[in-house]
């Protein structure tokens, strides 16, 4: 049984681990309770909807990102360098955290409130607006050339990441986002 005390936490992180399995099944709210051993009016009197629980994952996977990135380009003087470390940053949580991958691409969010897929949207946008700064830091900083087009440039990175995420959903948790990251870094 759920202590009174954290648990909102305790199902969001609940629903984060069933959307860990390599096989991508519906999360109903029935078998979310079951694996908390609580009723599903328990759940619901924590959150008005399975929407809401998703929102509350996706809230939690924003203010993480953010936490470490804004973090990191405060303390990282170099344009290049915060660049390197966003991307890093994004691929590496989703390397530790399967679950909240799927949720990044969309893939836990079907047959879901479209207005997740949304909010993810909305996500990815911020991700994208971030890189840019950090590119237009970069040029201001002539580490990178003056004329490159940094929406551009932002936008191909995070695409890059938003792919490496699907192909390590698609492959069932088997090709790591970071596979490759080395060599491609440098390129």
């Amino acid at each position: 049984m759920l202590v009174k005390s954290g648990r909102r936490e305790q199902i969001l992180q609940t629903l984060a681990g069933m959307l860990e399995s390599p096989h991508a099944v519906k999360i109903t709210t029935a078998a979310l309770a079951a694996k908390l051993d609580v009723s599903e009016a328990a759940l619901y009197r924590h959150f008005a909807s399975k929407a809401q629980m998703f929102e509350g994952l996706i809230e939690f996977i924003e203010q993480t990102l953010f936490s470490f990135i804004n973090k990191l380009t405060a303390k990282e003087k170099s344009g290049i360098k915060q660049i390197e470390g966003i991307l890093f940053l994004l691929l590496g949580f989703s390397e530790k955290n399967p679950g909240m991958t799927r949720v990044l691409v969309g893939d836990a969010l079907v047959n879901e409130d479209d207005r997740l897929q949304i909010r993810i949207n909305q996500l990815h946008d911020r991700l994208e607006a971030t890189l840019k700064q950090a590119l237009r830091f970069a040029a201001d900083e002539q580490e990178i050339a003056a004329g490159l087009d940094v929406a551009a440039r932002a936008n191909f990175l995070i695409c890059y990441v938003i792919e490496r995420w699907q192909q390590f959903v698609k492959s069932n948790f088997k090709r790591t986002p970071m596979e490759y990251w080395e060599i491609q870094r440098r390129e």
